[in-house]
């Protein structure tokens, strides 16, 4: 077998290894950076890309005063019920450094748009990405190789290698076959999570969860499965962005992912934004926010109704439908309007999907973008024969009736012509918050909570815990959490919160 040398390995190209990565060979360490796609982006090139973080300068630039310890207050407030569960100095650590985290992010070339609001947060602290989140890769990437990082994509870690105990390496595959990566100082697990693994979401959520795609396909908890095979364990991994029920995306992306991640790009998105009209702007920001976003539960409320592919209705839209979805003919479904329900979501307060802090997108911003997933006919015949599916199976899921499996009052009917389909949807999960058990040196703990020698994890492999609801947490870990695990692996000194000292790693998760 192959042998490669490296001081530090990290497994995941995405944002998170790209960030340990730089971090590690900025520490003096030799770096070998590992990913199984063809191609680095991960997770972070599929998200909507926004940033949560204080004390930015587009805070200060609108006038708000902000701080790390009031962003550490409102974070719980996302998770509800679940506040229990979070693991307190991590969400710390994340608050703190997230600032830091921000300036090295702009230093590099990734530009910004906002802050935008998103309640409970008491100010507006979520900043989005311009013109896409390819921007974070597309300048992580060239930063990595610019500083001698050492990048093999098309290669996948397969097991870690113990020594005496300790971590000291990957065995990997690729098409040059069998390798061994070794790393005197440490691996950095960066591989994401496990929405797309079916085996871990059967074991931590539900069998059926388990035939629920991710929206990331080759997010299948590589970095879990091989620390749980040398003794570690996940936190928190039944808990879930979804499944929930979104749009198929377009067969072509649309014209907003396509726009390279040019600074200067970037910067003229960012003017625009602010001094465009919004009549000029609205047309370019529809082509995202009516991509494979999830339609609005105001939609099932207000009386539409899914149908899968042989034009039954299978489901109680209000319960769990996207738990439904997997067991139709392809996992998929339509759902059906009248003209009642298509004049209501065809204004606000009523819109059809929305990226939060960019834009809201109702009935006619879905027959003008994405003429694939809207159809409209006079008739529920001429819908059926639009769509696919038998008449009469329609004819009989638009009538009053109670829906499958429930005890809801029967819908009213969907009886004003025309009639409207909007689909296929699909059921996905977006993201899952079960990561390693990891202390705050963002070391992987074993058995009796003592840290694994060797053994690093980060971004969502590595969560330990901590709960990252509301929009731009999870990046906000992956880029803070994958700077320090990759600093700390390189042997440079932890830079924990002022005051807050390294307790015994029994009681950090």
């Amino acid at each position: 077998m192959t042998q490669v040398s490296a001081d530090v390995v990290v497994v995941g190209g995405g944002g998170t290894g790209l960030a340990a990565a730089i971090a590690a060979r900025s520490h003096g360490a030799s770096v070998l950076l590992l990913e199984k796609n063809a191609k680095l982006g991960g997770s972070t090139a599929w998200s909507i890309g926004s940033i949560t973080a204080t004390g930015t300068p587009h805070q200060r630039r609108q006038g708000i005063e902000d701080s790390p310890d009031a962003h550490c207050e409102d974070m719980p407030l996302f998770a509800q019920g679940l506040a229990g569960r979070d693991n307190d100095p991590l969400r710390r650590i994340l608050c703190e450094h997230v600032p830091e985290t921000f300036a090295w992010l702009h230093s590099l070339g990734v530009r910004f748009y906002g802050p935008m609001p998103e309640p409970p947060h008491r100010v507006p602290r979520m900043h989005n990405v311009l013109p896409n989140s390819r921007s974070y890769i597309y300048h992580l990437e060239r930063h990595a190789r610019r500083i001698g990082v050492e990048i093999r994509c098309d290669t996948a870690a397969r097991r870690l290698v113990r020594d005496a105990g300790r971590v000291v390496g990957v065995d990997t595959t690729s098409p040059a076959g069998p390798a061994r990566m070794l790393a005197s100082r440490g691996v950095v697990l960066a591989a994401g999570d496990f929405t797309s693994g079916a085996e871990l979401k059967r074991r931590f959520i539900s069998e059926q969860a388990a035939k629920v795609q991710g929206v990331n396909p080759t997010a299948t908890g590589d970095g879990q499965t091989m620390a749980l095979e040398v003794g570690a364990r996940i936190v928190n991994g039944d808990l879930a962005l979804g499944p929930e029920v979104r749009f198929v995306p377009p067969q072509r992306e649309g014209l907003v992912r396509r726009l390279p991640p040019w600074p200067a790009l970037a910067a003229f998105m960012a003017w625009s934004l602010d001094h465009m009209p919004p009549a000029l702007l609205r047309p370019f920001v529809m082509s995202f926010v009516t991509t494979a976003l999830a339609p609005s539960p105001a939609l099932f409320e207000a009386g539409a109704v899914l149908v899968n592919r042989q034009g039954e209705r299978f489901c109680d839209e209000q319960g769990e439908p996207a738990l439904a979805l997997p067991d139709q003919p392809d996992g998929q479904a339509c759902i059906l309007l009248d003209e009642k329900i298509a004049q209501k979501f065809s204004a606000w307060p009523n819109f059809v999907s929305t990226a939060p802090g960019v834009a809201y997108a109702y009935l006619a911003d879905y027959r003008r973008n994405r003429k694939d997933v809207f159809h409209s006919a006079p008739t529920l015949a001429g819908l059926a024969e639009r769509i696919g599916v038998p008449a009469a199976a329609l004819e009989e899921a638009v009538r009053p009736q109670h829906a499958p499996g429930s005890n809801r009052p029967p819908r009213a009917a969907l009886d004003q012509a025309p009639f409207y389909a909007l689909g296929p949807v699909r059921s996905v999960f977006v993201h899952n918050e079960g990561g390693l058990a990891v202390d705050l040196e963002h070391r992987v703990l074993g058995p009796d909570d003592q840290p694994i020698r060797g053994l690093f994890a980060a971004g969502a492999t590595g969560q330990g815990g901590l709960l990252l609801k509301g929009h731009g947490h999870h990046l906000a870990w992956a880029f803070t959490s994958g700077r320090r695990a990759g600093r700390i692996a390189a042997g440079a000194t932890p830079r924990l919160p002022p005051g807050q000292p390294i307790p015994g790693a029994g009681s950090l998760s």
